[in-house]
């Protein structure tokens, strides 16, 4: 690794000495290539996990670990030595040019008797039309920093004191939008990653350059498209079944109740740009599923049944209706991604009848039946008797079913995925699906998200730039429920030591999702009122009980999660009705039809605080790409910052019944910052 270098003289402005060119290289056309976790004596690495519309590999070299191929250089294992740095680099040669892969030993709990508080911190402070400016406190040892997928030569970085100043190579004004990353470390760990977005070589410094396709910039809002807005009654089939309760048949929401919402300015009001839409493939028409308490069959209002992977659902609406729906919402700016269910089909699609061995096997190989065994057999147990499991580690099928994905890209201007149960399908399927999304669509800046309970490093296996670009980080969430819903027994140390967690395995500009509830989830508003008790089976009381929000506190609380999801690292997606406060049970309780009018004032107030906060979130740099820096944790306040180009945001959140005042020194400035805070509130300082 090379060291950082002191020079006696630092300007910010024009550089004095001349800088060595940086080559032209077709790596930096492609994705940035995510971080490689070294957490084993040997880790196995697939390069096109990290540039996966990278076609040929002559070669992979690093001084600072052993590389072996596996067979050619497509997979390689690497083999720390006992001195490999903690940031570390691995270069991928093909065709005559060269990218960098970073790399990060596993920091914990590795590091023994280090003191975390002196590992370096990075935030950026200010930039001219050449470079910008780093403070550096806890001075690093080692260094990376890249402009999209090359190494900067060490002459591009210049350290005085605690200020480093990195110029940005002349490549960068051939391009609309690129990114400079820097990493660094010390003995006593691993600093915060650095991530600057580039607008034609120039550093953005205004959220007004930040455009819908801008990953970082978005504020996402899920919506359940039968439980959302009847625009279009011609279109309402219900099943009018006596063994279906009418708490699960059609509402009669559908893609023209959308249509109507975005044209008459519900998200842009709301502060959305991007809007996530349940599945619309066609479900079946009869009932299927049942549950005896009480007693029901279920519809396929929700979409995760599909008979059809490319034909829309006429309950929702047709295909010219659905391209309306996303030219409505490019035209305001307005990101729509698709729900996308690979792991199963209903059981009477013609695809499973006409390719019956395309499914896994309906019982275990010990004789069990192999229904809900969600962790013994994840990768082939089924859902339900009536939507068996796709065998996706078989090419005869993620081969055409990937091909049904892309066909929503290709023949729609979608602008992404959500994917459904993605721990549940094999990882090549991840792998085939987006390796064609970047050949076949090399200029679509498609987002792909999933959807996965298990470990930050189960989530984070399949967050690579060769397979998805994020998942909902359920961990947090957790942490989150059990800290505010139980304030009184709770500290904020457990929320912060989660969301740590998550900014170790997933970077601190990750594009994880940051959620205020699910469809699969009771309402957190009910939960934070008292309405529902946690070890409540919360499926069951949706049926026999009447869930309100319970104490009004349920609104201060949601507030709270709402301001922490608009101003952490990541993507915030807004549950249709968490802006307001819609109470509910699990599911199907959680999937009320929406309401758009007839607040009640504390439901108004909630609005009112997440429009400002989605506002907020959206004009600021610092919450899009600022460094997060934790200040202050105790049993009942949280305190951090955001910190982008001198710009620094400080977040108080006090989930006490009774104010509180804190005093913090600011991160850039170092000068005490006293905030007072209202009971059960939070407060901002700008």
């Amino acid at each position: 690794m090379k060291k950082i270098a002191f020079l006696p003289l630092l300007l910010l402005a024009a550089c004095t000495t001349p800088l060595p060119s940086v080559p032209e290289s077709s790596f930096d056309r492609l994705d940035l290539a995510s971080v490689v976790k070294l957490n084993a004596d040997t880790v196995f690495v697939r390069i096109q996990d990290y540039f996966p519309a990278l076609m040929q590999i002559d070669s992979v070299v690093s001084d600072d670990l052993l590389v072996l191929p596996i067979g050619n250089y497509d997979e390689v294992a690497l083999i720390p030595y006992a001195n490999t740095p903690w940031i570390s680099t691995m270069e991928v040669w093909s065709e005559g040019v060269q990218a960098t892969l970073v790399m990060q030993k596993e920091e914990l709990p590795s590091l023994k008797g280090a003191d975390r508080t002196k590992a370096p911190l990075l935030l950026t402070n200010k930039a001219s039309k050449e470079a910008f400016e780093v403070k550096v406190d806890n001075t690093p040892a080692d260094y990376v920093a890249l402009w999209q997928n090359t190494r900067l030569p060490e002459e591009y970085l210049r350290l005085k004191d605690d200020k480093l100043t990195v110029y940005i190579p002349e490549n960068a004004a051939g391009m609309e939008r690129s990114f400079i990353r820097l990493f660094a470390s010390n003995d006593n760990g691993i600093a915060n990653d650095v991530l600057v977005p580039l607008a034609h070589g120039k550093v953005m410094t205004s959220a007004a350059e930040v455009q819908r396709n801008d990953k970082h910039g978005m504020v996402m809002y899920s919506l359940m498209i039968d439980r959302f807005n009847n625009g279009n009654p011609d279109n309402d089939i219900k099943l009018n079944s006596p063994y279906v309760l009418p708490k699960v048949d059609y509402f009669g929401g559908d893609l023209s109740g959308i249509i109507q919402k975005i044209k008459d300015g519900f998200f842009a009001d709301l502060g959305i740009n991007t809007i996530w839409i349940s599945p619309i493939t066609q479900n079946p028409f009869d009932a299927w599923g049942f549950i005896n308490d009480p007693k029901t069959k279920f519809s396929g209002y929700h979409g995760y049944w599909p008979l059809y992977a490319t034909k829309v659902d006429i309950r929702f609406g047709t295909e010219d209706e659905l391209r309306k729906l996303l030219d409505e919402a490019h035209k305001r700016q307005i990101n729509v991604i698709l729900d996308y269910v690979a792991h199963h089909m209903h059981i009477n699609s013609p695809t499973l009848k006409a390719n019956p061995d395309w499914t896994t096997p309906m019982y275990t190989p010990d004789g069990r039946l192999n229904f809900e065994l969600w962790d013994e057999f994840r990768l082939t147990t089924w859902f339900d008797r009536h939507i068996p499991t796709f065998d996706l580690s078989k090419p005869e099928a993620y081969d055409p079913l990937t091909d049904s994905a892309l066909y929503w890209i290709a023949n729609f201007d979608f602008d992404g995925f959500r994917h459904d149960a993605t721990k549940h399908v094999p990882e090549v399927f991840w792998r085939t699906l987006t390796q064609k999304a970047k050949l076949r669509f090399p200029n679509r800046n498609i987002y792909q998200i999933g959807e996965t309970y298990g470990s930050p490093a189960l989530i984070g296996s399949y967050v690579k730039s060769g397979m998805l670009d994020a998942q909902f980080d359920f961990n947090v969430y957790d942490a989150a429920i059990a800290v505010l819903i139980d304030a009184q027994n709770t500290s904020f140390e457990q929320l912060s030591a989660a969301l740590q967690a998550s900014l170790d395995n997933y970077g601190y500009h990750n594009l994880m999702g940051y959620i205020s509830g699910n469809h699969d989830r009771p309402r957190f508003i009910s939960l934070a009122g008292g309405a529902i008790q946690p070890d409540e089976d919360t499926k069951a009381i949706g049926w026999k009980r009447d869930i309100g929000v319970g104490d009004e506190v349920g609104y201060a609380r949601l507030a709270l999660l709402q301001a922490f999801i608009m101003t952490i690292p990541g993507v915030p997606c807004i549950y249709q009705g968490d802006e307001f406060g819609q109470p509910g049970a699990n599911d199907p309780d959680n999937r009320r039809m929406m309401q758009f009018s007839d607040y009640n004032q504390q439901e108004q107030d909630l609005l009112d605080k997440v429009k400002h906060l989605t506002h907020l979130r959206r004009s600021s740099m610092s919450l899009m790409y600022g460094s997060y820096v934790p200040l202050s944790v105790t049993k009942d306040v949280l305190v951090y910052a955001r910190v982008y180009m001198g710009q620094e945001v400080v977040v108080a959140l006090n989930k006490s019944d009774r104010p509180q005042t804190i005093t913090v020194n600011t991160p850039l400035a170092n000068k005490p910052l006293t905030m007072d805070i209202a009971a059960n509130d939070y407060s901002l300082k700008l």
